[in-house]
């Protein structure tokens, strides 16, 4: 075309900036600056690495949680990336922030946690999940995400309501404001890689709404900031 850009390029070119563009609302990354998404991976990892002890003394098995990912993303590309059944735990927010997010387990896995809480070795979970998986897996996430809230208040201030799971086919036709309220939007997802000795590798994710994201954001980085006004002491001369 002679070295001449379209309109279309040109558009593309300056990020679809018009507004009320449908594309602006999934442009993804630009939604959240570097360090923010910098900063809900640093909240996410200290949180997922202090479940992950507290997940090793109910399944008496090594887990390893490796650095998360942080990406915007929506229920359509999440759902073709994870199609299987997984369970939903949904945690709300109850003082320091207002908010919930929503933490994905796959079904096997899930089945795998659960055997080995009641005494299993992993090898031959149940076939189906019941009520007392739903209560097992309740009770794991109420004590691991227990341990990483009382890392947020510690570090945020943050405190959290007690759990609740429910089983979700992603492949199937679901009200995912059902699920839950911010899912209908873009949202942001923290992904870890998980291990649980040689029964599970798999991936768990956390999923944020993005204004919750950026509060998490003012709360870390105005402690961060708070700390850098309080120099350390002058040494004192001799």
């Amino acid at each position: 075309m002679d070295g001449m850009l379209s309109q279309e390029e040109i558009n593309a070119l300056l990020g679809n900036m018009n507004t009320g563009s449908s594309s602006t609302q999934t442009s993804n990354d630009a939604i959240l600056s570097d360090e923010e998404k910098d900063a809900i991976g640093e909240i996410s990892n200290i949180c997922m690495g202090t479940a992950a002890t507290t997940l090793y003394s109910l399944v008496n098995q090594k887990v390893v949680i490796t650095t998360p990912v942080v990406e915007i993303t929506n229920w359509d590309k999440l759902t073709a990336e994870y199609a299987k059944p997984c369970v939903f735990i949904n945690i709300l927010y109850k003082d320091g922030i207002d908010g919930n997010n929503v933490l994905i387990l796959k079904e096997d896995d899930v089945k795998v946690i659960t055997d080995l809480m009641m005494g299993g070795d992993g090898l031959n979970p149940a076939p189906e999940l019941t009520e007392l998986h739903f209560s097992a897996i309740c009770e794991a996430m109420n004590q691991m995400m227990g341990s990483a809230a009382t890392s947020l208040s510690t570090m945020l201030g943050i405190d959290i309501s007690p759990p609740e799971a429910e089983l979700v086919d992603m492949a199937g036709n679901i009200d995912v404001a059902k699920a839950s309220d911010f899912l209908d939007k873009d949202f942001v997802r923290v992904t870890f890689r998980m291990t649980i000795g040689d029964l599970v590798d798999s991936t768990i994710m956390q999923l944020y709404p993005i204004q919750f994201a950026r509060d998490l954001y003012k709360k870390f980085s105005g402690e961060s900031e708070e700390k850098e006004e309080t120099p350390p002491p002058a040494p004192q001369p001799e």
